[in-house]
């Protein structure tokens, strides 16, 4: 084998050889322990992989988790490290790329075989690799170092790669600095961007910074800040500074907040609070109670908050927004939510432009090329005017280098289903919006486009339950959220649900929207109200009106969906008149 580490899509593709084998077919444990730390790595948490972490986050254990007296972490790395060892000697000894568990350590090591155009390494050294919390024996500290060397390769090489990196490391730092404090380092100010490019600041990738500070580095606090750190790691939308506040490198500025958790005012109960780190304003105040933290119970309450807080329809971007302190990608980010709340010609082309010319000032976030793609498609398929060459050979190529640039984002994992659902392949949908939504499942906006899928995949009954859950949890969501819960209830028989959905779109004019209303109103008996929406179809979307039908295949709507609608539109009154 070569020292050399394979690119973060080849890795993911040796996992899923693993997780597909025989050898792993006998143990369901070892599969879930190999994706949660090859994941987690390649999320860039290594240094949460602990063994108290893995306690909690793999086999279920709870705070009081003590590794001294619970070997549950130990024997089953043990078991996986035994278990890697037989598939490569048997079923995978021709695998270009081999996983391993070091002994010492819970972060995995990959490498390419000889012969396998691997990219240079971009993996952490292998001395930052977390050691093992507690060992079965003590060791010394040679036999630690001895442990840590891999595929022949010597501490001493280790070492000085390590240094390299470190002097690089300080050498970027200083260069920020000189860039931000030196001369000419005034930032551009973005008051109102509609549209116009030159508002957009010099840091083109800029993000929220989000800390956490947690009161108390154990029992029920701990665990909290645990799960909220882990929920905030999948977001695109933020980054996260996975550091106490207290050590940080980073200039504190105007866009900088902090999640703090500590002990709750009640017994067993935890205050969550956001904070804009410069005002010092809470612009959150949640306590969970003891309930609440229950295992059964947590990672549904810390999706509500981090959804509720997060995207760019949450608290944090809303904040941004009202005091004028969006720079670079967050002002793009406002701008493309704008449109999904609203859509029509002129928010799309300020949407577009923005990310645009983010794009040719050489942005590096999968985002920009995420919705870049996205919009593209909407272009293509609505009838934009810009751009003016849109086409969906050009929408996939885009969405192609979002998932090349973020292999662990769900934005660009959700834009490649979207476009997939857009041209009819069904199968390839779900595929991609399962994944985004397995990238991060606290949130709600990922686990709102996998229920769409779902329910445009004719499985309606699968898609429900997650649409509804998404639906009920963020009180402002996009249009096609209610849209998508209207087909999945109305397709189940359940006309009330479906008509409550359809109410919600009373400001969203599309035609097909317009439409789930008439079927409403036609369910609930308004034949007034039924009649007046009628006539809006009729007067404003002709097209739609002559031929639903036509207008639902178009949108690569199931068959049965498709005649159920028209059906139901029919008997709504739509086609009855001239």
């Amino acid at each position: 084998m070569v020292a050399s580490t394979p690119a973060a899509p080849a890795v993911r593709e040796a996992l899923e050889r693993l997780i597909a084998s025989e050898t792993f077919g006998r143990s369901e444990r070892a599969r879930k322990l190999l994706r949660y730390l090859i994941e987690r790595d390649l999320a860039g948490e290594a240094e949460r992989l602990k063994g108290f972490a893995i306690a909690v986050d793999v086999f279920g254990k709870d705070a009081e988790f003590d590794s001294a007296t619970d070997a549950v972490v130990r024997v089953q790395a043990g078991r996986l490290r035994e278990l890697l060892g037989q598939y490569y000697a048997g079923e995978g000894a021709a695998d270009p790329i081999r996983i391993a568990i070091p002994r010492g350590s819970y972060v995995p090591a990959y490498e390419a075989m000889a012969g396998y155009p691997a990219e240079p390494a971009t993996a952490a050294p292998a001395d930052s690799a977390t050691p093992l919390p507690s060992d079965p024996e003590p060791r010394t500290a040679e036999a630690q170092l001895g442990e840590q060397t891999y595929a022949g390769t010597s501490v001493k090489r280790q070492l000085q790669f390590f240094w390299a990196a470190m002097a690089l490391v300080i050498l970027m730092l200083g260069f920020l600095v000189f860039r931000n404090f030196g001369p000419g380092s005034d930032a551009v100010a973005v008051a109102d961007f509609r549209g116009s490019t030159s508002s957009i600041a010099g840091a083109v990738d800029q993000l929220p910074a989000v800390h956490i500070h947690a009161g108390s580095d154990q029992g029920d606090t701990a665990r909290v800040a645990t799960v909220l750190r882990s929920a905030l790691s999948g977001f695109d939308t933020i980054d996260l500074i996975a550091r106490d506040r207290t050590e940080r490198v980073r200039r504190e500025d105007a866009t900088d907040f902090d999640f703090t958790v500590n002990a709750g005012p009640e017994g067993g109960s935890v205050l969550v609070e956001l904070q804009h780190m410069t005002t010092g304003r809470i612009l959150m105040s949640r306590v969970l109670s003891a309930e609440d933290i229950q295992p059964e119970l947590l990672d549904e309450r810390i999706a509500e908050i981090v959804t509720t807080t997060v995207p760019v329809s949450g608290m944090i971007y809303a904040y941004i927004e009202k005091n004028d302190l969006q720079q670079g990608l967050m002002t793009c980010l406002l701008l493309n939510d704008d449109y999904y709340m609203d859509q029509n010609a002129s928010r799309h082309r300020a949407a577009y432009q923005c990310m645009e010319e983010l794009s040719k000032r050489g942005a590096k976030s999968p985002v920009v090329y995420s919705e870049l793609a996205s919009l593209q498609l909407e272009a293509v398929t609505d009838g934009y005017p810009y751009p003016a060459n849109a086409s969906a050979d050009g929408a996939f190529s885009l969405a192609h280098t979002a998932v090349q640039m973020g292999a662990n984002s769900p934005y660009a994992h959700r834009s490649y289903g979207y476009l997939q659902s857009r041209v009819g392949d069904r199968a390839e949908a779900i595929r991609w919006m399962q994944k985004a939504y397995e990238l991060n499942t606290y949130d709600l906006t990922m686990a709102a486009a996998y229920g769409y899928a779902l329910v445009l995949s004719g499985s309606y009954s699968d898609g429900v339950p997650i649409m509804k859950r998404a639906v009920e949890s963020i009180s402002a969501h996009p249009s096609w959220w209610d849209y998508g819960l209207f087909l999945g209830e109305f397709m189940l028989g359940n006309r009330y649900a479906a008509a409550r959905a359809a109410n919600s779109l009373t400001t969203a004019k599309r035609s097909h929207y317009v439409a789930a209303r008439l079927i409403a109103a036609h369910f609930v008996g308004d034949e007034k109200l039924a009649s007046e929406l009628t006539k809006e179809i009729i007067a404003t979307y002709p097209a739609f009106a002559a031929d639903p039908a036509a207008s639902f295949a178009e949108r690569k709507y199931p068959e049965e969906l498709t005649r159920s609608l028209t059906k139901a539109l029919r008997a709504a009154g739509l086609g009855q008149q001239s």
